[in-house]
């Protein structure tokens, strides 16, 4: 046969005991749990946002200090800035430095007596600019530093030779180029000589006399781009030193 309990159900115990309370402790239970693991979350998402926010105050305050500190050195950047392009500067005008007084002190001595100048034209180069119109404008565009162009007249053809040659002694000269040479027309210089256009005039007032066109070239010495040309003007042979040159 079969057991049969018969204690009622409300005084039993141990396991077979029916459950008092039903359900609601573990729901309870799960409610706090969930609230539980609510507020652990809400905290370690503030402590995070915290966190941040000191990071990005600190960086703030570190980007300042930098912004600051630039700003004192500036000055200071600035200085040196200035101190490198003088220095440069310098460097280059000592580089690009030429000496045409020299030059025209040579070119006094070496000058024959049986040859004048009625044009000269100093120039640092050739985008400086000669004279327009001038015989030497060719060979002057072929010399790229500084350079005398020379118009005048000489005794004869032999005479342009030597002046050609004595124009080689000049300090710095590295190439001296004869644009032309040319003697006079006999029957143009019987009627006393050609135009008084300046730098154009025939100074051939005799057939023998011989006007020429020179460029005297510095190529080696540097010049910067913003020299300036230096033109100097030459007056014409007086009368007795024409008579010299035509006996």
């Amino acid at each position: 046969m079969r057991p049969i309990n018969l204690i009622p159900p409300e005084s039993r115990r141990g396991a077979s005991a029916p459950m008092r309370t039903g359900p609601l402790p573990c729901l309870v239970v799960g409610a706090l749990a969930l609230v539980f693991a609510g507020v652990a979350l809400l905290v370690l998402a503030g402590n995070t946002v915290s966190d941040r926010e000191a990071e990005v105050a600190r960086l703030h305050r570190e980007d300042a200090q930098a912004a600051a500190k630039a700003q004192r050195l500036t000055g200071f950047t600035q200085f040196s800035q200035m101190q490198q392009a003088r220095t440069e500067t310098i460097a280059s005008l000592a580089d690009s430095r030429f000496d045409w007084e020299r030059v025209m002190k040579e070119l006094a001595l070496i000058l024959p007596d049986d040859a004048w100048l009625v044009s000269l034209n100093a120039s640092a180069s050739p985008a400086v600019g000669g004279e327009e119109g001038g015989g030497g404008a060719g060979l002057r565009a072929g010399a790229p530093g500084p350079a005398l162009e020379l118009k005048g007249c000489a005794a004869g053809q032999k005479a342009v030779a030597g002046f050609v040659a004595a124009l080689n002694d000049i300090d710095g000269v590295t190439r001296v180029g004869v644009e032309s040479s040319e003697l006079g027309d006999p029957e143009n210089a019987a009627s006393g000589g050609g135009s008084e256009d300046g730098a154009n005039e025939d100074c051939r007032t005799r057939s023998f006399i011989a006007q020429f066109s020179i460029v005297v070239a510095f190529d080696a010495a540097p010049v910067p781009p913003s020299a300036e040309e230096a033109p100097v003007a030459v007056a014409p042979p007086a009368e007795g030193e024409e008579a010299e040159g035509e006996g």
